[in-house]
């Protein structure tokens, strides 16, 4: 018997070969099947630049202002979970009300599309420091930290206030509020994906881009988020 994270419910997990013969090498599931169905991933009709699901597979007209904005020089996100009301209350417990044990809904959810992923760094999008002083851990870090080796590349300015809580015409027209992390030493080259919770507007992922690439303009840099 297990204990869901989302509805706080008991259940029954699936029984299967692989759980029968190597008990210690598979890990019981942290939402029931009921709550599992709830997050509905994207497709098959995407846009091919941000991953947002919709009716085809043309640039939506998000990405294609990003296009005018950058003069073509887009940043590619691949995403996996539409942004829908059960994503919306899952993120508002683990962020908004400091609900630490959900990393392990976000970790599920996130992971066989993670192993797929294949880069020379993967770079968490950090929280602002007033956030990860006001819940004690920092969330996009703590998801992806058992998923993948991850380079602390970035940090945010303090005061910069959380982008879910703007409205798309604010979103859009924030500052850059990222920077190369002091305590980071090196040269980087290769490709590098960027890591985030929820792709919105794209407007945080770009910034965090374009820091990455005013510091070190070789390298190929890429994004994932777990929910567009």
């Amino acid at each position: 018997m297990s204990l869901c994270l989302f509805c706080d419910q008991p259940f029954t997990g699936d029984l299967d070969m692989r759980r029968l013969l190597l008990p210690g090498k598979s890990k019981t599931s942290c939402l029931c099947p009921s709550c599992r169905q709830q997050f509905a991933q994207i497709g098959p009709a995407f846009c091919p630049q941000c991953g947002r699901q919709q009716d085809s597979g043309e640039i939506c007209q998000d990405c294609q202002k990003w296009r005018r904005i950058y003069q073509g020089n887009f940043l590619h996100n691949q995403a996996v979970y539409c942004y829908n009301q059960a994503f919306h209350d899952l993120m508002v417990r683990y962020k908004r009300y400091g609900d630490y044990l959900l990393c392990q809904v976000l970790q599920e959810l996130a992971a066989p599309a993670v192993q797929k992923l294949a880069a020379d760094y993967y770079v968490p999008v950090p929280t602002s420091p007033e956030h990860r002083k006001k819940r004690g851990y920092d969330t996009v870090w703590e998801i992806f930290t058992p998923l993948l080796p991850l380079t602390p590349l970035l940090a945010k300015k303090a005061g910069a206030g959380a982008q879910g809580e703007k409205g798309k015409k604010a979103r859009m027209q924030a500052k850059q509020n990222f920077f190369l992390n002091p305590e980071f030493r090196g040269t980087i080259t290769g490709k590098i994906i960027l890591l985030d919770d929820i792709y919105t507007t794209g407007r945080t992922l770009y910034h965090a881009r374009d820091a990455i690439e005013t510091a070190f303009p070789k390298c190929q840099v890429e994004s994932f988020s777990i929910s567009r």
